[in-house]
């Protein structure tokens, strides 16, 4: 898996101060996305061990609530072992921190499933916005998401019920 940035200082993926990881590749080349040049694969570089550990010593200031896992499309079979590994991480060492994710495809629709990892990623998350960004139903005034067909799913809430419950806004 390839990386194309990382943010250190993000207030527009999540609530409060995060942490964003742009990963690299995507497939679903949605017209005008804002993060076109990461859909190559190949584009940006090799996420490591270290890139991991200096992922966590950015999340670890107490201002920052979180982290937030961005692309490219980090539920891309390709990318999600390595998100995986680093959840397990933060999970471990920073649990307070909160694990965000955006996501092109439609959570209990087509998002791919690899086993033994899909779901204990999804596990691991506290916020999914799904559905591929739509230029027609861009909107401006919506928090943490590009268009109006994208959900923020409350990915414990959403497991626990068995059924999609959407994130609570007013947290």
């Amino acid at each position: 898996m390839n990386y194309a940035s990382i943010k250190s200082c993000d207030i527009a993926n999540g609530p409060g101060v995060r942490v964003s990881l742009f990963v690299s590749g995507c497939t679903h080349h949605c017209k005008d996305c804002f993060n076109a040049e990461a859909w190559d694969f190949n584009y940006g570089e090799p996420f490591t061990d270290e890139v991991m550990d200096k992922l966590l010593r950015l999340l670890a200031p107490d201002y920052v609530r979180g982290i937030t896992y961005l692309g490219g499309e980090p539920f891309d079979p390709r990318n999600q072992e390595g998100l995986l590994l680093l959840s397990r991480k933060i999970r471990e060492h920073l649990p307070e921190k909160s694990i965000w994710a955006f996501t092109g495809y439609v959570y209990g629709g087509n998002l791919p499933i690899v086993p033994d990892v899909t779901d204990e990623l999804l596990s691991a998350l506290d916020v999914l916005v799904d559905g591929p960004f739509i230029a027609a139903q861009k909107n401006l005034s919506l928090r943490f998401r590009g268009s109006s067909n994208q959900r923020l799913i409350d990915m414990k809430k959403t497991r626990a019920a068995g059924e999609v419950i959407l994130w609570d806004e007013a947290q």
